[in-house]
């Protein structure tokens, strides 16, 4: 057994998009970037957890990385495939069966909305019929159900997309790398009320891999390892309130993101207090300020204090949140979102973060990292990190 495991390898290749490759040659380009990170070769890998949603099966990046019959499992769980990779592969070294594996995630996304079909969620096909599955439309009714119930001014939300694309003008991986001003964000086309289109983030392309190895590889190979202190993964439980679920309990029921958070900060023996910069899923303005509160770094209604005060920004903020820009700078391919933050984290807590690097804090750097992704039909993924 090998409780303790590192990432010491981190490869990406810049999202947006790029037409000269597929989604799995860029998958193939961050593992590569990842291995030579950790002074790696291919062949030294033992197994390897990876998967996207629209850009074909993770297995087949063999036949460019090499065949060296290593098991190689696909991963398909929605927005969370990346946290699902990382976790199976996280897992695979703590059991002690092997000291090298590979997480990746890619992917390649036509231009436009996602086109989910009913069926594939178990939905009738009214679900669809009435433009619910576009989930643009679900996540404007979510948030303006959480501004009515909690006072989030629609002020908080552009904020938090400005924030995001400030951040990505100072993150060579992010898709948006122009900054857009408040008056502009809150003044631009309507997509669904009260969200507008600097608000949503896009579909996208890109890739993300890490190294994961057991803390007896690390040591022998000498690598700069960051630890996996924890990672949660669940579904919804009952009477949540979900994308993609056909009604809404009159009952006030959890959420699969409370229940996540709270299992990561069991396992990490940690809590909110600690972390030194997160990473929050923010498909759109409303799921980072939700997101805030459900993983349990403020309360209800909060954020408003939090965004107005600048509180998660990179410089002078007590938490900064989505360094890289996030979602809304990035875009998202789903299968590498997850992994993205992940990736983040990991340049933050080694100090790699460049002109987005959170500053020193009594001459410390970040010493915990925290991502979290949440996805359809309602599950949540998160990852603690820590840099001894």
């Amino acid at each position: 057994m090998s409780e303790n495991v590192y990432i010491i390898g981190a490869g990406i290749h810049p999202f947006g998009r790029t037409d000269s490759r597929s989604g799995r040659e860029q998958g193939v380009y961050a593992v590569r970037e990842a291995l030579s990170d950790a002074g790696l070769d291919w062949p030294d890998i033992e197994c390897a957890y990876g998967g996207s949603a629209a850009a074909g099966n993770a297995d087949i990046m063999v036949n460019e990385l090499g065949l060296t019959s290593l098991p190689f499992t696909n991963v398909a769980n929605g927005c969370a495939t990346g946290g699902s990779a990382l976790a199976a592969s996280q897992q695979a070294i703590a059991s002690g069966m092997y000291d090298l594996a590979l997480a990746v995630g890619f992917d390649k996304h036509p231009r436009g909305a996602f086109n989910a079909k009913p069926s594939d969620y178990g939905l009738p096909e009214w679900y669809g019929q009435t433009g619910m599955m576009l989930t643009t439309q679900f996540f404007a009714l979510k948030i303006q159900r959480y501004m009515q119930l909690h006072g989030i001014s629609r002020t908080t939300l552009g904020r938090v997309a400005e924030k995001a694309f400030r951040n990505g003008t100072l993150t060579p991986h992010a898709w948006r790398r122009s900054p857009v001003d408040l008056e502009t964000i809150l003044n631009a086309p309507m997509i669904n009320d009260p969200l507008t289109k600097y608000m949503f983030c896009s579909p996208a392309e890109g890739a993300v891999a890490l190294i994961l190895a057991s803390e007896s590889k690390m040591r022998q190979l000498g690598a700069d390892g960051v630890k996996i202190r924890a990672v949660s993964v669940k579904t919804r439980p009952p009477n949540s309130f979900e994308v993609f679920q056909a009604g809404v309990s009159i009952e006030e029921g959890g959420k699969p993101t409370v229940l996540a958070s709270k299992g990561a900060f069991e396992k990490a023996g940690v809590g909110p207090e600690d972390i030194g910069v997160a990473q929050l899923q923010d498909t759109e303005s409303g799921a980072e300020i939700m997101h805030m509160a459900e993983n349990g770094f403020c309360k209800d209604g909060d954020q408003e204090e939090w965004l107005a005060n600048g509180w998660t920004e990179i410089r002078g903020g007590k938490l900064p949140v989505n360094t890289d820009g996030g979602c809304l700078a990035c875009g998202e391919p789903i299968g590498a979102s997850g992994l993205r933050q992940v990736y983040e984290n990991v340049q933050q807590l080694r100090q790699r973060g460049g002109e987005r690097q959170v500053p020193e804090k009594n001459g410390k750097g970040p010493r915990f990292g925290y991502s979290h992704v949440y996805g359809a039909p309602g599950l949540s993924a998160v990852a603690i990190l820590e840099r001894e």
